[in-house]
C-alpha cells in the first residue's frame, strides 16, 4: 500500500498530551504512514485571530486523514477578551475549530462506534451515526423570530401570552439530499462492519410530518440493501434500550440533535468518555477525534485516560484501509481494559497516561502477556461457612504451576443468576475461567444453566453423559431419578469432561477469548479433572518460561518498608522480575521471581539489602530455625524467660533433637512498655534479650508496637532470631551498618 499522510492537530487541554502517548502505536504496528504535525485551537486563536490557521488548511488539503486531540472553545466575550491586544480592535468572529472543519470539508456523518471494552456484561457492538449539517442544528435559530417564520408561530397559544418579543424559534431541517447521503452511510457501515440491522432514532409519533418524509427516504435508501434490516423507533425509546439491551442495536441513525445525544449516551455506556472514539466522514475530507473534549483541569497532570485516542486511531486507520491493523489496536485496548493492570483513575487503575498508553503499545507489539485465570466455587454452604472451600486454593495452586496466575476467586452460593453473573465477569478478562460445584441432580444444582447462560448458549442434551450417568448408578445398584437427567444438561456445543470418579461430568467451552471449565464440586473428583484439564487441555496458553523464586522471611521490618526496598531493588536490576509480599504478625515474607540465570545475581542483591533484617530463606519460623542451630553446635539454653512466661521455651523445646550440648548460653528475655502495659494495649514495648556466654554477654533491643497479647509471640520469635544470629555471627537490625 501507498504510503499515507496524517494530518495531526493536537490542539487544547489534554489533546497533546494523549495523543503523544497513544501515537507510538503507529510505530509498533509498522504502518506506512506520514504525520504531520500543525496547529489548532484555542492559542491559535489567542495569537492569530483564527483557531484554524490558513498553514493548517494546507497541511490538511494535502493529506489523507486528519487526527485531532482536542479543542477548548469558549463564549463570544470570553474569546475577545483573550483576543492578542493588537487584533482586538478588529473584532474577529469566533467560530470553534470543530465547526469549521465541518463546514469547509463538508463532514456529514460523525460515527461514534459503542463496543463492551471493559467485559463483565453480556457482549454489545454498535454504532451511532449522527447526520452533522442539518436538522435541528442546521443554524435555523431565531431570536426574535423574524418576518418569514413568524405567521408559522403566532397563532401559537403561547406566543399570544408572551408577545412576539417573548418568543423564539427554531427550524428542523430535513432535505432529501442530507437524508439519503446520512442512510446510505448509514447502510454501507452496516454492510462493511458486519452490523445486524439499521435503526432510526426520530420521534414519528410526534414530529409527524417531518418524521413521514423522513421515513419515506429511508424506505427509498433501504431498497438498496435487502439483507439489511431496518425499523423506525422513537428516540426515547433508543435511548433507554441502548443502556438496558445494548446488544440488540446495530446501526443507529439519527438527525443532528438526537444523534448528539444518543452519541454521548454512548460513551456512557462504554464506561465513560474516556472510552468513547468518534470519526467525522464526509465529501471532502475527514477528521477523527476522542470524544472526551479538551478537560483542561487534566491537562499536563497525566491523568487523562489515552483509549479513546487509541480507539480513534483504530476507526482512521480502518478509514485508510488498515483494517487488520485497526482490529490489533481494539484487541489490545480490550486486553488492557479488561485486566485493569495498567489503567487510569476513572477505570479504577492508577496509571498515569503515559503508563497505560504503553500498555496498549505493548500489547499490539504482541509482547507476551501474562494470562490469568478466576475461580468460582458454588454452593450455599461454602457462604454459611458449614464447609471449608479448599478447592479454590488447590485450584489456585495448581493454575499457578501452570503458569497461570488467579486474578480473582469468585464464591457464590446455589443462585442461576449470581453464577452466571460471576462467570460472566471474567469473560475476555480471564484466559481460563474455572467453576466448581453445583453439578448435581438436585434442583439447587443450577450451575449448568448458570454458565449456558453466561456463554450466551442454549442447554443441550448430551447422550454420551446421560449413558455414562446410567451406567455408573446400576453398576454401584442406585435406583436411576429422572432428576438424574439434570446431569446430561450442558451449554450447546461444549467438549464435554469425563468423570471417572462421579456421575457429574464437565464441559469445556470458549467463549471471548476465554476457556471456561465446568467441573463437579467434591475435591476428589474435581481436582484430578481440572490436572487433566491443565495438562492436556490448554494448548493454545504457552508454558511459561522457566523462573526461580527466591524467598525471604523478614522481622523487625514492616511491610512497606521492605516493599519500598525490594521495589527499588528491582527497579535497579532491570531486568524481568515479579515481587510479592505477605505480612503475616510478626514476619514480612518477600518473593521475587526471576530469570534462572538471573538469580545468584539477585539474591547477592536482595541479601546485601534485607540482611539485617532476613530471618530465613526457607518457609519456617524463627523457632525452628533455631532449633536447629542448637542441635547443629550442641548448644544448650538456660533461658529466664520474664516476657513470654516459658512460650519460647515450650516452642523450642517441641522443636528440638534430643543430642548431646557440649556449649551452654544464658538467655534473659524482659521487656519495657512504653504508654501501656501487659494488659493495656496501646504505645510501644522494647523487647530486650540478653545473651551472656562465660563472661561475655551482649544484650539486643527491639521495640514494635504493643498492638496485643501476640506481642507474646513476637518476643518469643524475636528471641530465637536474636540467638540464631549470636550463633551464626549475623548482624542485628540495631547493630552499625
Amino acid at each position: 500500500m501507498n504510503r499515507k499522510t496524517v494530518a495531526v492537530l493536537p490542539g487544547d487541554g489534554i489533546g497533546p498530551e494523549v495523543l503523544d502517548a497513544a501515537l507510538p502505536v503507529i510505530d509498533a504496528l509498522d504502518l506506512p504512514l506520514d504525520l504531520e504535525f500543525g496547529d489548532i485551537g484555542w492559542e491559535c486563536w489567542r495569537a492569530e485571530g483564527n483557531p484554524v490557521p490558513d498553514r493548517t488548511w494546507d497541511l490538511i488539503d494535502r493529506s489523507d486523514a486528519v487526527l485531532l486531540g482536542a479543542t477548548t472553545t469558549k463564549p463570544r466575550g470570553e474569546a475577545l477578551a483573550e483576543l492578542a491586544p493588537e487584533l482586538r480592535a478588529s473584532a474577529p468572529r469566533y467560530i470553534s475549530p470543530i465547526i469549521q472543519l465541518r463546514r469547509c470539508l463538508d463532514l456529514f456523518a460523525n460515527l461514534r462506534p459503542v463496543e463492551n471494552y471493559l467485559g463483565g456484561t453480556t457482549p454489545y457492538r454498535y454504532c451511532v451515526v449522527r447526520e452533522n449539517t442539518e436538522g435541528l442544528y442546521a443554524g435555523l435559530d431565531f431570536s426574535p423570530v423574524p418576518d418569514a417564520l413568524w405567521p408559522l408561530v403566532a397563532d401559537h397559544p403561547n406566543v399570544r401570552r408572551s408577545t412576539r418579543a417573548g418568543a423564539a424559534a427554531s427550524v428542523r431541517l430535513q432535505t432529501a439530499h442530507g437524508l439519503d447521503r446520512i442512510l446510505r452511510f448509514a447502510f454501507e457501515t452496516a454492510r462493511t462492519h458486519g452490523y445486524e440491522r439499521v435503526t432510526l432514532a426520530d420521534k414519528p409519533n410526534v414530529l409527524r410530518d417531518s418524521s413521514a418524509y423522513v421515513l419515506d427516504r429511508l424506505e427509498r435508501v433501504a431498497g438498496d440493501y435487502p439483507e439489511i434490516p431496518y425499523e423506525v423507533l422513537n428516540v426515547d425509546a433508543v435511548a433507554l434500550w441502548m443502556t438496558r439491551r445494548p446488544e440488540r442495536f446495530g446501526v443507529i441513525v439519527a438527525e443532528n440533535m438526537f444523534g448528539d445525544i444518543l452519541s454521548d449516551l454512548g460513551g456512557g455506556v462504554m464506561g465513560g468518555l474516556g472510552l468513547a472514539p468518534s470519526a467525522n466522514i464526509g465529501e471532502s475530507g475527514n477528521y477523527f477525534e476522542p470524544v472526551h473534549g479538551s478537560a483542561p483541569a487534566l491537562a499536563g497532570r497525566q491523568r487523562a485516560n489515552p483509549t479513546a485516542a487509541f480507539l480513534t486511531i483504530g476507526l482512521m486507520l480502518d478509514h485508510l484501509g488498515f483494517t487488520e491493523e485497526a482490529g490489533a489496536v481494539k484487541d489490545a485496548v480490550r486486553h488492557v481494559t479488561r485486566r485493569r493492570d495498567r489503567v487510569t483513575y476513572d477505570l479504577g487503575g492508577s496509571a498515569t497516561t503515559a503508563e497505560a498508553a504503553e500498555a496498549v503499545v505493548d500489547a499490539c507489539r504482541a509482547l507476551p502477556q501474562a494470562p490469568t485465570a478466576a475461580v468460582v466455587t458454588v454452593g450455599d454452604e461454602l457462604l454459611r461457612g458449614d464447609l471449608e472451600d479448599s478447592n479454590a486454593g488447590h485450584a489456585s495452586r495448581m493454575l499457578a504451576e501452570r503458569g497461570i496466575p488467579v486474578r480473582a476467586r469468585h464464591t457464590v452460593g446455589d443462585d442461576e443468576a449470581g453464577i452466571a453473573d460471576a462467570v460472566r465477569f471474567c469473560l475476555g478478562r480471564d484466559d481460563v475461567v474455572v467453576v466448581m460445584g453445583g453439578l448435581g441432580p438436585t434442583s439447587d444444582d443450577v450451575t449448568r444453566g448458570a454458565v449456558a447462560r453466561a456463554l450466551g448458549r442454549p442447554l443441550e442434551h448430551r447422550e454420551e453423559a446421560w449413558q455414562a450417568v446410567v451406567a455408573r448408578l446400576t453398576r454401584f445398584g442406585v435406583a436411576v431419578h429422572d432428576d438424574n437427567r439434570r446431569q446430561a444438561l450442558f451449554a450447546e456445543g461444549a467438549e464435554l469432561l469425563p468423570n471417572s470418579g462421579g456421575t457429574a461430568w464437565g464441559c469445556r467451552a470458549e467463549s471471548r477469548g476465554s476457556t471456561v471449565l465446568m467441573l463437579p464440586g467434591p475435591p476428589r473428583e474435581c481436582l484430578p479433572m481440572l490436572e487433566e484439564s491443565l495438562r492436556d487441555g490448554l494448548p493454545h496458553i504457552p508454558r511459561p518460561p522457566e523462573t526461580t523464586t527466591l524467598f525471604r522471611r523478614t522481622l523487625g521490618v514492616i511491610e512497606a518498608d521492605a516493599a519500598a526496598l525490594v521495589d527499588a531493588l528491582v527497579k535497579e536490576y532491570g531486568g524481568p522480575a515479579r515481587t510479592a509480599y505477605r505480612w503475616h504478625y510478626p514476619y514480612v515474607d518477600i518473593r521475587v521471581t526471576c530469570p534462572p540465570e538471573d538469580a545468584a545475581d539477585l539474591a547477592r542483591r536482595l541479601d546485601a539489602t534485607l540482611a539485617r533484617h532476613v530471618v530465613t530463606d526457607r518457609d519456617r519460623t524463627a523457632v525452628q530455625e533455631l532449633a536447629a542451630v542448637l542441635d547443629e553446635h550442641g548448644v544448650a539454653l538456660d533461658v529466664d524467660d520474664r516476657l513470654t512466661d516459658g512460650l519460647f521455651a515450650a516452642e523450642l523445646a517441641r522443636a528440638r533433637g534430643t543430642g548431646d550440648c557440649s556449649r551452654s548460653l544464658r538467655v534473659t528475655l524482659s521487656g519495657r512498655w512504653e504508654g501501656g502495659d501487659r494488659t493495656t494495649y496501646t504505645g510501644t514495648v522494647a523487647l530486650n534479650c540478653a545473651v551472656r556466654e562465660g563472661t561475655d554477654e551482649r544484650t539486643h533491643t527491639l521495640t514494635v508496637p504493643n498492638r496485643g497479647a501476640e506481642v507474646t509471640a513476637y518476643a518469643a520469635q524475636y528471641a530465637a532470631w536474636t540467638l540464631t544470629r549470636h550463633l551464626t555471627g549475623h548482624p542485628h537490625p540495631e547493630d552499625p551498618a
